[in-house]
């Protein structure tokens, strides 16, 4: 258990935590910690991917070089984290929702918080972990301010506000999360000393 552990610590674990539950008590706080119905759906993917941007720094170590040196398997580790970053976050907002905020449904946050995890993936991946925020934000970004989807390739693009049950932004979401940890997992974070 001690590696896990120090695992954690080396990528901000604590810190990250603290911030997604933050965000998440500040949407409790914003919609007055009640409602029967759930909110505009910009407003739990706004807390989605502020939680996966928070948590994404966690994607790569104090150095990534270093990293590479260890003798021990990363692709389960990193596979693992991509997809407790999905899981946390999801599970603070539905604790909020427990707590009688009915942000959004249940599938909805699954859905998104497994995208946006995914998403950050490719961006670190691709980024490096520091970086790695600017999918998820950058995606919900075009999603709020471009027009409302129409047609299949628009409900792909704004995939992370269309209801839950569409089918477009369930096989998005699904792609995404799958491409994220199997990238992440097999390349690591790109960064200094990688050669990338």
């Amino acid at each position: 258990m001690r590696w896990l552990m120090l695992y954690a610590r080396s990528r901000q674990v604590p810190a990250s935590a603290a911030a997604v539950v933050l965000t998440a008590s500040t949407a409790w706080a914003l919609t007055g910690g009640e409602g029967e119905e759930p909110v505009d759906p910009r407003l739990p993917a706004l807390i989605l991917a502020a939680g996966v941007a928070a948590a994404a720094v966690g994607l790569g170590g104090q150095d990534t070089a270093l990293d590479r040196t260890a003798a021990i398997r990363w692709a389960p580790r990193r596979a693992a984290h991509v997809l407790a970053i999905g899981g946390a976050v999801a599970a603070v907002l539905l604790a909020v929702h427990a707590l009688g905020a009915e942000l959004a449904p249940a599938a909805f946050v699954v859905r998104d918080s497994a995208g946006l995890a995914g998403l950050a993936a490719i961006g670190a991946a691709a980024f490096g972990a520091a970086y790695a925020w600017t999918l998820p934000v950058g995606w919900l970004a075009f999603t709020l301010f471009a027009p409302p989807p129409t047609g299949v390739a628009g409900q792909v693009s704004g995939w992370l506000l269309l209801p839950p049950g569409t089918a477009a932004a369930t096989w998005t979401a699904l792609a995404l999360t799958v491409t994220g940890t199997l990238l992440y997992a097999a390349a690591g974070p790109n960064g200094p000393g990688t050669g990338r």
